[in-house]
């Protein structure tokens, strides 16, 4: 007798079997999104047809992915893009997966006048200066990372998007006139780093992650680095608010969507 074609219900269940069992903290949305990226089709077409058929092909493609996914490597890393805000990015190791807490550095952006000129430091997969171009192409941005593979994936992202982003290798600040930099450094602290998700401790790239003792240590090196007077908006931990704003002259911090203080803005002495 001929064998019955595996239908997304079977991979569904399968799925959300084996990512259950290895702790992954959504596994129904983990598996919806795996199995309908292998098949073509977005989620609402795979929840709303769960008799729709598994090629052979797309099946062997699942296997795979689940099989990552239950060694806890990101969903985003599994099929190689993430959504920011209007943008979809390539993201793979090479770069951190962007978080939704980092939106808030665009829309600080994105209240600086026509013209202006914005360089993103530290842009990693270009989730930030992207999102601008995106969104204000009046604006004049630039980005910098001091990981070669970091870079290449952002100039990656800004060709297959279409936008003109200028990207260069360079630790800390390359450029000197600019109205605004933005920034979403390390600011994990070191003694954090065994007690993270095995997503992020076992995956993701730890430079882009961890930065000393109190996590300060790049964003204290950035400061540093700026003329005076130049505006900076620096992303961190919320208990990190107050320190940060230490920092630098006339601060303010925005707080994001949970109420958290997460972004500082001000001048650098």
């Amino acid at each position: 007798m001929p064998v019955a074609a595996m239908t997304a219900r079977d991979a569904l269940g399968a799925a959300l079997d084996a990512l259950t069992a290895a702790g992954c903290e959504t596994p129904r949305l983990d598996a919806e999104v795996l199995i309908a990226d292998a098949l073509g089709v977005d989620r609402a077409a795979l929840v709303a047809d769960p008799t729709m058929t598994v090629p052979p092909p797309a099946a062997r493609l699942i296997g795979e992915r689940v099989r990552r996914r239950v060694a806890r490597e990101p969903v985003a890393y599994v099929i190689g893009r993430k959504g920011f805000r209007g943008i979809e990015l390539t993201v793979d190791r090479r770069v951190l997966i962007p978080r939704p807490d980092t939106e808030l550095l665009v829309e600080v952006a994105l209240e600086l006048e026509s013209g202006a000129r914005v360089h993103d430091v530290g842009t990693g997969s270009g989730a930030v200066a992207l999102a601008l171009l995106d969104e204000r192409p009046d604006l004049e941005v630039t980005a910098s990372d001091v990981s070669p593979d970091a870079a290449e994936v952002a100039r990656a992202n800004a060709t297959a998007l279409g936008l003109p982003l200028d990207v260069t290798v360079a630790r800390g600040l390359p450029v000197a006139d600019v109205d605004l930099v933005v920034a979403n450094l390390p600011y994990v602290r070191d003694d954090e780093w065994d007690g993270l998700q095995p997503e992020i401790r076992l995956h993701e790239p730890r430079l882009a992650l961890t930065s000393g003792e109190d996590g300060l240590d790049a964003i204290r090196e950035l400061v540093a680095q700026a003329q005076r007077g130049m505006r900076l908006a620096l992303e961190h931990s919320p208990d990190q608010a107050p320190a940060v704003r230490d920092l630098l002259d006339r601060a303010e911090t925005h707080r994001d969507l949970a109420g958290l203080e997460r972004v500082t803005v001000g001048e650098a002495r």
